[in-house]
């Protein structure tokens, strides 16, 4: 199975560590975000890294250039800042069948093969990875409103009254390429991106989409804070 990585961030809240590359070249514990992401997705055997890149992206490939493990990499351009959904039709043409999808920035600590597995069930179009947190930090992710078999029935970005616990959406997914076709009928949204979470409301109007979770953590690196968390968590 390919994997996509959307790694064309600037990475402005992690200034002055991004004034001269990407986000995802930000180390963590020693390590670029971008080598955490592909050793996640070499231990889930991706036959191909999909590298999504934008701001900086040249250093990516100077740093990775055609392989990392043995994993032959394939690098897509995003030239403007318009959202993830936007980020990941780039890949489009490179992508063949289903497929992971990781976000640049994000550094897993989690068993995600069974994730990987339920998707190549038949019926299951695709398969979100997604985490319990407390209301305060879902009011700035996407919350899952899932069934008691898992099945994701909606999802909102950002809500303003979030329930507790809450099941937000994290870094890694697992979907059929028509995710590509609810990501070209997303609209702009109010911020002026190609909201990802709007995308996935769409396909999941129209396909079976699971929400699951796993033991383990994530963490999304777009802060300072969010880093040295991170570093605490990979010492432990």
């Amino acid at each position: 199975m390919q994997a996509v990585v959307l790694a064309a961030g600037e990475g402005t809240r992690l200034r002055p560590l991004t004034e001269d590359k990407p986000k995802a070249l930000v180390e963590v514990a020693g390590k670029p975000i971008l080598t955490h992401c592909f050793e996640t997705l070499v231990e889930l055997d991706a036959e191909e890294l999909i590298v999504v890149v934008g701001y900086e992206g040249a250093k990516i490939r100077e740093r990775y250039e055609e392989s990392f493990a043995g994993v032959p990499i394939t690098y897509a351009r995003q030239d403007e800042q318009l959202g993830m959904a936007h980020a990941l039709l780039r890949a489009e043409p490179h992508v063949r069948d289903d497929f992971m999808c990781l976000d640049g920035d994000c550094v897993i600590r989690a068993d995600l093969r069974p994730l990987v597995e339920r998707q190549r069930e038949d019926g299951v179009d695709a398969v979100q990875h997604a985490e319990e947190v407390s209301p305060e930090a879902a009011r700035v992710k996407a919350i899952c409103d899932v069934t008691e078999d898992d099945e994701l029935l909606d999802i909102e970005k950002e809500p303003d009254d979030p329930p507790e616990p809450s099941l937000v959406a994290a870094g890694f997914a697992v979907y059929s390429p028509e995710i590509f076709d609810a990501c070209a009928d997303t609209e702009l949204s109010v911020r002026g991106e190609y909201e990802l979470a709007e995308s996935l409301r769409r396909f999941a109007d129209d396909h079976t989409m699971l929400a699951m979770t796993t033991d383990g953590w994530t963490a999304n690196v777009n802060t300072p804070e969010e880093r040295a968390a991170a570093e605490r968590w990979l010492r432990r």
